[in-house]
């Protein structure tokens, strides 16, 4: 099946959705086969639901296919209740599945080094809410934007980490994801390298950003290195971590063009730009479910 959008199955459009009923997202990926689409709309149809906004996408080349359904419920209607209930249409397709209380925001990490620009982003567009996140903490392993997270009423925790005490730093980290029940962490230009370890815990949940002209211009100063090479494009690549450094299955891109009068540190600057604008999107889309993945790939539906 390709990629499409439905219209609510009774003719209305996202702006009528029930005042006070309960809003929902489910997401799902299976082997793809007929019926699909029919089984999930007879359930909600059935338990009272109403399909807000439904987009779906077979991939030709796997043989998955993916959808994701925002709909409300009626007064009564409860997650647990939708979730034991959506158990045997799922099992039935062999689908991997989540429902989730579309109204929640999602409570975030978000770990920093020493360039603040995108914490800085994402705590303003949180604050206004411009993002459908909580961030409950911010993680360092200096204290350089200690007093900006304070501003914002989030606390830091200051984790030093060096080789010999990255194990130990790790797993306090790790700690504080479990205790605050932390659903996604942001590698907000966190400059240390996760173990693989870690990567598996946080499979699918944490997400990093980087400039796009790796694996180019590797190690210190790349937009000066890309300044000596001419470039004519600055980018940036918001992607999911795995234990191969900066490889993990991209969410989004962003690029600006620059010309041959841009100084290096005018460089800089449109980097801090793209940088903070893709990783903003794909914050944004992750926490409303709306990337699923697909291997080394993403489904998003935006």
């Amino acid at each position: 099946m390709t990629e499409q959008t439905q219209q609510p199955l009774d003719g209305t459009d996202a702006g009528d959705a029930s005042t006070g009923a309960g809003q929902y997202v489910l997401t799902l990926s299976c082997p793809d086969k007929r019926g699909i689409v029919h089984a999930v709309a007879s359930f909600l149809m059935m338990t009272g639901c109403n399909i807000v906004d439904s987009q779906q996408f077979g991939d030709r080349d796997t043989g998955l296919f993916f959808m994701r359904v925002h709909f409300t419920a009626e007064p009564g209607v409860e997650l647990d209740a939708l979730r034991a209930g959506f158990t045997a249409v799922g099992a039935s397709f062999h689908m991997d599945w989540q429902i989730h209380d579309g109204d929640a925001r999602m409570r975030v990490f978000v770990m920093v080094s020493k360039f603040g620009h995108c914490l800085n982003d994402l705590l303003f567009r949180s604050s206004i809410g411009a993002l459908p996140i909580e961030i409950v903490g911010v993680v360092s392993n200096h204290r350089d934007f200690e007093e900006l997270s304070r501003s914002y009423g989030v606390p830091f925790h200051h984790i030093p980490v060096t080789r010999e005490t990255k194990p130990e730093a790790e797993a306090r980290l790790l700690a504080l994801v479990h205790e605050h029940d932390v659903e996604l962490v942001v590698l907000a230009r966190y400059m240390q390298v996760l173990s693989n370890d870690l990567c598996k815990q946080l499979e699918g949940r944490a997400i990093n950003i980087h400039h796009s002209f790796l694996p180019s211009f590797k190690g210190a100063k790349p937009y000066h290195q890309a300044h000596a090479r001419g470039v004519k494009l600055i980018g940036a690549t918001a992607h999911y971590v795995t234990g191969d450094l900066d490889e993990g299955p991209i969410i989004e891109q962003e690029v600006e063009r620059v010309d041959h009068a841009v100084t290096p540190a005018g460089l800089v600057a449109v980097g801090r730009d793209v940088e903070c604008q893709a990783l903003a999107r794909a914050v944004k889309w992750h926490s409303e479910r709306r990337v699923l993945l697909n291997g080394t790939r993403t489904v998003v539906f935006t």
